[in-house]
């Protein structure tokens, strides 16, 4: 029997764009270039508390001072504004440097939806970017604004407000975490679960301890060990760590044993265990600490800043 499969052909229909689709396509890779060198020089802008013989400067993305070591403490830049310290004050500066708001709180948080947590005395409130109360002075216990609502407490139970200082969720809760992610984490006796922007349970109080929502996962503790759950409640990596952080850049730092190294999504270890502390990544940069010693290492582990005292 002879085959004829060698004779076989077969036509396939071979689209062909018009003018009108060759400009989408056009400008739809364009937009996706823009992303990218957005993306790219955020990074690349991105400034760095550090600390040099006691006074915090500022580097930039490849370990250079930008900004000269003279404040007494730092964080870092949000909303383009950073909270600094000189005394027992704090102000905040922009990114040449200058200082924007004088030092005059005794406490400042950094800015977060246009807002920063700041006070004065026993009672706290939030400021503009001016230096102005927004929103007066008087609470006793407060968080910072995220998705447009911030946790208060008022006659000791925290609830939450909006900018307009409204309250729109009722005071109720033992205590009460910033919104991520459109989530709250809240205790209730001695449990922690997660409300939604309306205050309703999304997450029945069940873990000893959890965080905030970051790339749709959260550290929560059962039993003694940290895993992370999802929007649901979901147990999605499982409690094997001391300590947990947040996932920031797809990276959070855990503990095991004492020394801290960070993860990915499928609870690999990206960078082995082998600090004594250490932060969130920002912008491919996350500060780490041996003894007293802070440094900044990227997400292969090098050392951008190499720890000083």
């Amino acid at each position: 029997m002879i085959s004829d499969v060698g004779n076989v052909r077969t036509t396939h229909w071979q689209p062909r764009l018009g003018k009108f689709h060759m400009l989408l396509a056009a400008v739809a890779v364009g937009l996706i270039v823009i992303g990218l060198l957005l993306w790219f020089f955020a990074g690349s802008r991105e400034l760095y508390p550090v600390s040099v013989s006691g006074k915090y400067g500022f580097m930039n993305h490849s370990g250079k001072l930008v900004i000269q070591p003279q404040f007494d403490h730092a964080h870092r830049f949000t909303d383009g504004l950073a909270a600094v310290e000189i005394g027992s004050q704090w102000g905040f500066i922009d990114r040449s440097g200058r200082m924007v708001i004088a030092p005059q709180y005794g406490f400042a948080d950094p800015f977060s939806d246009g807002l920063a947590l700041a006070g004065t005395g026993p009672v706290l409130g939030y400021i503009d970017k001016t230096g102005k109360y927004a929103i007066r002075a008087q609470f006793a216990g407060a968080g910072q604004f995220n998705d447009g609502l911030a946790p208060v407490v008022i006659n000791e139970r925290w609830g939450y407000i909006d900018k307009a200082d409204r309250v729109v969720v009722n005071p109720q809760f033992d205590e009460g975490g910033n919104f991520s992610e459109g989530r709250a984490v809240v205790r209730i006796a001695n449990l922690y679960g997660y409300i939604d922007k309306a205050g309703k349970l999304i997450v029945t109080p069940q873990f000893a301890s959890a965080g905030d929502f970051h790339d749709g996962l959260a550290p929560a503790q059962v039993n003694g060990k940290f895993g992370y759950i999802d929007k649901s409640g979901k147990m999605k990596i499982n409690p094997e760590f001391d300590t947990a952080g947040d996932f920031s850049d797809g990276l959070a730092l855990v503990s095991l044993g004492g020394r801290c190294g960070y993860i990915n999504k499928s609870a690999k270890f990206v960078i082995n265990p082998q600090f004594d502390q250490g932060g969130n990544f920002h912008a491919g940069l996350a500060p780490v600490w041996l003894a007293n010693r802070e440094g900044y290492i990227n997400k292969n582990g090098r050392y951008i800043w190499n720890p000083v005292s």
